[in-house]
């Protein structure tokens, strides 16, 4: 029978009870999350205990237990981030900023960076009336998650992310981002990174609204 050769990644409790940061392990195939885990297990058993409280990344995205896994596919165990951090949410109420510094804050994290964005009155040279946001909400909130877990792995930081949708006019807030790391080099980093890619990957669209027309931001005129 062959076998899918992973690399897994562990962090924070994981890497202390497994005894690694990283280790290639081979499953027969088909496989499958559940079984990577209980193989794990098995060859960690101070790890086995903590499993139950361990989320799954698998290429940066989180998966479920009966998902596949092929060769080659890099594995993350993801303890429950700390200090009140995991707020990653869309909402149609007004944001506030304080919300996402709380979240992410905590005695050993010594920078917090913060990202506001308010609708702009103009645009490409025509004002704006307002914009009209849209979401997928349960797939949003997944990839806002997906960016927190990216961001523990990338630069050992903490993230957090309000966005809007409803009609907002020139002024209000659409999206609110804190980002916090022992150090303020990994905090500015996280956040840089949470912004483009929540512009890029994240089921979240807008309409801008003119006195002559409106437009889908992304598709054109």
């Amino acid at each position: 029978m062959s076998g899918a050769r992973l690399e897994v990644r562990y962090f924070a409790a994981a890497r202390e009870r497994a005894g690694c940061s990283a280790e290639a392990v081979e499953l027969p195939t088909p496989a499958t999350v559940a079984a990577l885990t209980a193989a794990l297990g098995a060859r960690h058993p101070a790890l086995a205990p903590l499993l139950k409280h361990l989320r799954v990344a698998v290429n940066h995205e989180f998966r479920g237990p009966d998902d596949a896994l092929q060769a080659g596919d890099e594995v993350a165990l993801i303890p429950p981030v700390a200090g009140g951090s995991g707020v990653f949410r869309v909402t149609d109420a007004p944001l506030q900023l304080s919300e996402v510094v709380e979240a992410v804050s905590g005695r050993g994290q010594g920078g917090v960076v913060t990202f506001s964005g308010a609708v702009r009155d103009a645009t490409r040279g025509r004002a704006v009336l307002r914009l009209e946001y849209e979401a997928y909400g349960e797939m949003a909130v997944k990839q806002l998650e997906a960016l927190g877990a990216q961001a523990a792995q990338r630069f050992g930081a903490r993230l957090a992310i309000v966005h809007r949708v409803g009609t907002l006019v020139p002024g209000e807030l659409a999206v609110v981002i804190a980002a916090s790391a022992p150090h303020r080099a990994e905090a500015f980093a996280a956040c840089a990174f949470a912004i483009e890619e929540l512009k890029r990957d994240v089921p979240i669209w807008k309409k801008e609204v003119y006195e002559d027309g409106d437009v889908w931001v992304g598709l054109g005129p």
